[in-house]
């Protein structure tokens, strides 16, 4: 059978990069390929080639059996190819009617956008493939999870049956990524071809019919998830065996480096998401917050690093009162923070590499002399880090803007853990990393534990807090409603907790939700 899409030979040069070698690659009708490869392996390089945001130095491009020649993104969607991106092209002050039509806008009377149509023809498309997305709404008042819901529309819209998804679980939370899936099968179910790009090893092993692996912008291998597992495709990935699990002694907290004390803090819409909210973190410790996303976690973060008003409460580090300290004070007090949004909260995207590997102590010596930047010793501490965390980027002076996800991830990680660290706050520090950088990620939150360092982790992924943990505390509804030591607990019994039941099988504050307690069961299986 001829395949609806094949790539032969697609190669894409960048200066000093050879990001795509003579790739070849094929997707079968109604088929869902996955894509797999380590953070600057290649992928988005390869699809931004196949929907015209690049163009390649050789190889080309068949859809069922024919040439084609895509110079950009209308010609990708022309020949039914769509994608979704990564970091999502949405206008947040645009409704879903608006966004969607964006670039494709139905007329009536000549004038008049017509947005009854579009509505229309959005509800029957979200019937259709069980999307469940409100036309009339504003892109701003939705969860991530329902914003790639409308990007999927989008493409629908169009008429694509070739959907390319650029690491579409990266910014989502288990259950939101369960619905993706159920999603997808939908799609192909009915016939559209899915490329599926991603390095999450559990993710392709339960969605995908088959898996090419990229590694250093080569196909390195092929393979069919009911004849494969974790450990093997890490292999392929990575080009080494890769832990999957952490390894660590005992912890040996000593004194307290961070104290919180009935902390309320508010959202954008004034409604409070953190309610007397008390808890310490120990020298020598990790503390994991555990919840489902949205129950105040960002919050609180924000709040603890200088970037959200404390509204009531304390909030103590080292003995000082930190309640409204700004970020450079909390950095002096070698306090170490990546944040959950590392576009908006860790990055200055129209920087460079090398300065944003600075951006924490750029104004101190050896980095500035006065008020003068002393750019060798900015260039020489950032060659030493991009190598040291492994960053993929062509050269230091490119702008963070044009990594990956994955790298730009690792410019912070890299920034954050280079200085002394008494006190780190990681909210989500592994997300959109590949197993390899996840696992020396986690190696390194247990090296500074154990160089007497206290952390404060924030993560969607069950997995990862009790792995790295000490001790859990459960934040549900704005409030931590159980502390348990990491040793003591099962995923299962913290699942009930972020449901807000207890041991006992009480509800917190008697507001059991049968619903949210069925949403936990399907995160925790």
């Amino acid at each position: 059978m001829t395949p609806i899409l094949e790539l032969r030979g697609i190669t894409k040069r960048f200066p000093g990069v050879l990001a795509n070698d003579h790739i070849d690659l094929t997707l079968n009708q109604g088929e869902i390929h996955a894509l797999l490869g380590e953070n600057g392996a290649g992928k988005s390089t390869l699809m931004n080639v196949l929907y015209g945001l690049y163009h390649p130095d050789e190889g080309e491009i068949l859809i069922n059996g024919v040439p084609i020649k895509i110079t950009g993104p209308s010609d990708a969607i022309a020949q039914g190819i769509g994608m979704v991106h990564q970091h999502f092209m949405l206008i947040p002050v645009f409704t879903v009617t608006e966004n969607v039509m964006l670039g494709d806008e139905s007329i009536k009377n000549g004038v008049v956008l017509d947005r009854r149509l579009v509505s229309k023809k959005i509800r029957e498309l979200s019937v259709q493939y069980g999307l469940e997305v409100n036309p009339d709404v504003y892109i701003k008042d939705l969860s991530v999870g329902i914003q790639q819901r409308v990007e999927i529309i989008k493409l629908l819209y169009r008429h694509a049956n070739i959907l390319i998804l650029d690491e579409p679980t990266a910014v989502l939370t288990p259950q939101e990524a369960d619905d993706l899936f159920v999603v997808l099968r939908n799609l192909k179910a009915q016939g559209n071809s899915i490329i599926f790009i991603t390095h999450k090893l559990r993710e392709v092993l339960e969605l995908a019919d088959r898996i090419t692996v990229l590694r250093l912008g080569k196909v390195v291998g092929s393979a069919d998830p009911k004849n494969t597992n974790s450990a093997e495709l890490a292999r392929m990935m990575v080009g080494r065996s890769v832990i999957l699990s952490v390894d660590k002694e005992p912890a040996k907290p000593k004194d307290t480096v961070l104290n919180v004390e009935n902390l309320v803090v508010r959202d954008e819409r004034a409604n409070v998401t953190v309610q007397d909210v008390s808890f310490e973190v120990r020298a020598g410790e990790v503390l994991g917050i555990a919840g489902v996303q949205g129950n105040g976690q960002t919050e609180l973060a924000q709040a603890l690093t200088g970037l959200r008003h404390v509204e009531s409460g304390r909030v103590t580090i080292r003995g000082h009162d930190t309640t409204h300290a700004t970020p450079r004070q909390l950095f002096e007090l070698d306090v170490a923070h990546v944040p959950e949004d590392r576009q908006a909260d860790g990055l200055v995207l129209g920087f460079p590499v090398e300065d944003n590997l600075v951006l924490n102590e750029y104004y101190r010596p050896p980095f500035a002399k006065g008020i003068v930047l002393q750019r060798e010793a900015i260039e020489k501490a950032a060659a030493e880090r991009v190598q040291e965390y492994d960053v993929r980027t062509p050269s230091i002076f490119v702008k963070a803007a044009n990594l990956s996800g994955g790298n730009q991830q690792k410019v912070i990680v890299a920034r954050e853990f280079s200085g002394p660290i008494k006190l780190l706050i990681a909210s989500q520090p592994t997300r959109g990393l590949d197993v390899g950088s996840i696992e020396y990620i986690h190696n390194r939150i247990i090296a500074k534990r154990d160089e007497g360092a206290g952390v404060l982790l924030i993560s969607n992924e069950l997995d990862e807090i009790m792995s790295l943990s000490d001790r859990i505390a459960v934040m549900y509804k704005g409030q931590i409603i159980d502390t348990v030591n990491a040793d003591d607990t099962t995923k299962e019994a913290l699942g009930l907790l972020m449901a807000g039941v207890h041991g006992d099988g009480t509800a917190h504050a008697s507001k059991e939700s049968t619903e949210f307690k069925a949403e936990m069961q399907d995160e925790i299986a």
